[in-house]
C-alpha cells in the first residue's frame, strides 16, 4: 500500500425519492492536481459501500491521484449503521431502474458541488465507474446513460440479470408478489418484491448491461475471478464479446472467489493477493485512461 495521505469527506445527498444515498469521498490530501478525475465506486446485491476490503480498496485507488467516490444505492437496505441491513422494507423494492437514477443523481451532485472536496477541485466532467457484481452490471448501464463517464471498470460483473431469475422465484412473484434470499453472511431472509423483476423485464433495453454496453466507446476493463462462485466469469466474456469500444480488455484472475479472497469485516494490514492484483490492474487501467 502507498504511504500517501488520503483524505475522507462522508456525507448524503437525497435520491429521487428523497431518500438518502449515502456516500464516502476518498481524495488525496496533497496531489498537486487542479481537478482529481471522480471514480464512482458501485456495490453489488446484498452489499454495501462498506463491506469488507472495499474502503480500503478505494483509498488506495484515490492515492493514485483520484478523487474516489463509494455510494450505498438509496434501497440498498443500509441505514445510518453503513453495515446492517436494516431497512428490508427499501431493499425489498430496489429496482436496477433507481439504482440507475441514483448514479444520475450523484453526478448531478458532483456538478452542482453538493458533493465536493476540501481544498481540491474535482473535474466532475472526467469521471470512471468502476461496479462490482450487479454494481458491475449497474456501472455498464450507467456509462452508456451518463455522458460524464469516460471510462468503466467492472469487478464481477453480471452481464444479463434476467438471466438470474430462477422458476421458483418467479412463481413467488406471480403467486405471493414477493420472494426471499437468505443471507449467508448474516442468517437473514431478505425480501425482494416482484416490482424489481418487473422494473427489470419492462426497461430490459435501458437496464441490461449485455444490452447496454453495446453502445460504448469508452474504454472498458472486465475483470473476472475463474474461481467466481457466485456470477461465472463467461459473464465477462459476455460482456467483452457484446462490447463495442475499441479500447476493452478483460482481465481473468486465477484462483480467487467472487470478492477476490476478501471478505467481511476486513481487519487484516495486507490484501489478499488476488484483491491487490485487482486493485493494481484497475488503478493502472485508469491512470492511463482516465487522466
Amino acid at each position: 500500500m502507498k504511504d500517501i495521505e488520503v483524505k475522507k469527506i462522508e456525507g448524503s445527498v437525497p435520491s429521487t425519492e428523497n431518500i438518502p444515498i449515502y456516500y464516502d469521498l476518498y481524495y488525496p490530501a496533497d496531489s498537486g492536481q487542479e481537478n482529481l478525475p471522480v471514480i464512482l465506486f458501485l456495490h453489488g446485491f446484498k452489499g454495501f459501500k462498506d463491506w469488507g476490503a472495499f474502503p480500503d480498496g478505494c483509498r488506495e485507488l484515490s492515492k493514485s491521484g483520484f478523487a474516489v467516490l463509494a455510494i450505498n444505492f438509496s434501497l440498498n437496505g443500509v441505514g445510518e449503521s453503513m453495515t446492517e441491513f436494516d431497512q428490508l422494507d427499501l431493499f425489498a423494492r430496489e429496482t436496477l431502474s433507481q439504482d440507475l437514477e441514483d448514479v444520475g443523481t450523484v453526478i448531478k451532485a458532483l456538478k452542482d458541488k453538493s458533493i465536493t472536496g476540501q481544498g481540491v477541485s474535482l473535474d466532475v466532467n472526467t469521471i470512471g465507474v468502476l461496479g462490482h457484481s450487479r454494481g458491475g452490471h449497474t456501472a455498464v448501464a450507467a456509462a452508456a446513460e451518463y455522458p460524464e463517464i469516460k471510462c468503466l471498470v467492472t469487478w464481477s460483473a453480471v452481464a444479463d440479470y434476467n438471466a438470474r431469475w430462477s422458476d421458483d422465484m418467479i412463481n413467488d412473484w406471480e403467486e405471493k408478489g414477493v420472494t426471499e434470499i437468505k443471507n449467508g453472511r448474516t442468517g437473514q431472509m431478505m425480501p425482494v418484491k416482484d416490482v424489481v423483476y418487473k422494473d427489470a423485464m419492462e426497461n430490459a433495453d435501458l437496464l441490461m448491461a449485455v444490452k447496454r454496453v453495446q453502445e460504448l466507446n469508452i474504454p472498458a476493463l472486465f475483470v473476472h475471478s475463474k474461481g467466481d462462485e457466485a456470477v461465472p466469469y463467461s459473464e465477462a466474456e459476455k460482456l467483452y464479446e457484446h462490447c463495442n469500444a475499441e479500447d476493452k480488455k478483460i482481465e481473468l484472475i486465477p484462483d480467487s472467489g467472487h470478492t477476490f479472497d476478501t471478505a467481511h469485516p476486513f481487519e487484516d494490514e495486507e490484501f489478499p493477493k488476488a484483491f491487490a492484483n485487482v486493485l493494481s490492474i484497475t488503478s493502472n487501467w485508469f491512470q492511463s485512461h482516465l487522466k
